[in-house]
């Protein structure tokens, strides 16, 4: 198993600063934002361009030998069953052009969401995906490629923040994987759900669902929940995401159990990557705050990813 990071906490450096800074911190595998370059969001970044060049698919390949890393996914996460058709397209076309990008590159995974039409019904919203998905997943698979979805509710993409991803449960991983889609599992999304993180690892890994991993922490107020209910605060709600009892945060500031997540996944013999996704509002804002909170995730997971081997080696 390898630790990673997925690129997207850091929207103000080039993907060579990225780089550097990971292989001098204990990081061995990129999961590699590729958002269309310009993105406002937060969270979105544009480390790897989507419709590059073979000389800069040579270029990138150049730089991750020379610091000992690998690039474990290019990651688009977006809603590929936006109500709009036009941006539906538009986002089809992006993800098409990152699984190009992926195998200029040998890397076998692209991640995105399922995504979710908030005009439409559930019931409505499979027979959506059924229909636009697969034409998705044979296109990658014809390049070698294979396309995940991550389970984030992306409650963000709702506007009452209900969930606005249709991966989000363990039923729905099943389902996924019938239209050829596996799971880029992400247990932090878990909890705040009512439902055990560990043994839906479990039940994704006994069916040959998970492909790719990220750790990502979870604190959540009881109490505070209590008062708002498990959808969230309603009156003074500052957007979709503001559900007042619940924050993510980095491996080791949360609640959920590492050292059993990742000795599930030993004893599944998973040997890929375990990326951290930094969403932390304690350790984030600023670049530096960044860096020092994926430093408390890799001490918090480096020993257990790899115990008793050293922190990869600048080359």
């Amino acid at each position: 198993m390898r630790l990673g990071l997925l690129t997207a906490c850091f929207p103000e450096l080039s993907l060579e600063e990225v780089a550097e800074w990971a292989a001098d911190n204990g990081y061995a595998s990129l999961e590699a934002a590729a958002w269309p370059a310009g993105s406002d969001h937060p969270h979105d970044a544009a480390h790897l361009d989507a419709e590059f060049p073979q000389q800069e698919a040579e270029r990138v390949q150049e730089l991750l030998d020379r610091l000992g890393l690998t690039v474990s996914a290019v990651v688009y996460c977006e809603n590929n069953l936006h109500a709009d058709t036009e941006e539906r397209d538009r986002i089809h076309r992006h993800l098409r052009a990152c699984v190009e990008t992926a195998a200029a590159l040998g890397v076998s995974y692209v991640s995105t969401f399922v995504g979710r039409d908030v005009t439409r019904s559930v019931a409505d919203n499979l027979r959506l995906a059924e229909r636009l998905l697969p034409p998705l997943v044979d296109y990658a698979g014809e390049r070698g490629v294979r396309l995940l979805a991550e389970n984030c509710p992306m409650e963000g993409s709702h506007p009452d923040g209900y969930p606005g991803n249709l991966a989000y449960s363990p039923e729905l991983w099943e389902w996924m994987s019938d239209l050829g889609l596996l799971l880029d599992f992400d247990p932090s999304h878990l909890p705040w759900l009512g439902i055990d993180a560990e043994d839906a690892l479990e039940f994704a890994l006994e069916r040959g669902l998970v492909a790719h991993a990220q750790a990502k922490d979870v604190e959540v107020d009881t109490r505070l929940r209590t008062r708002y209910g498990v959808f969230g605060r309603t009156v003074g709600r500052a957007s979709p995401v503001d559900a007042g009892w619940w924050s993510y945060r980095v491996p080791g500031r949360g609640r959920l159990d590492w050292n059993r997540i990742v000795d599930i996944l030993h004893k599944a013999r998973y040997t890929g990557t375990l990326a951290v996704e930094h969403e932390d509002p304690v350790w984030g804002g600023t670049a530096e705050h960044t860096k020092q909170g994926l430093r408390i995730a890799a001490r918090t997971l480096l020993p257990l990813v790899s115990p008793g081997d050293p922190a990869p080696q600048r080359r």
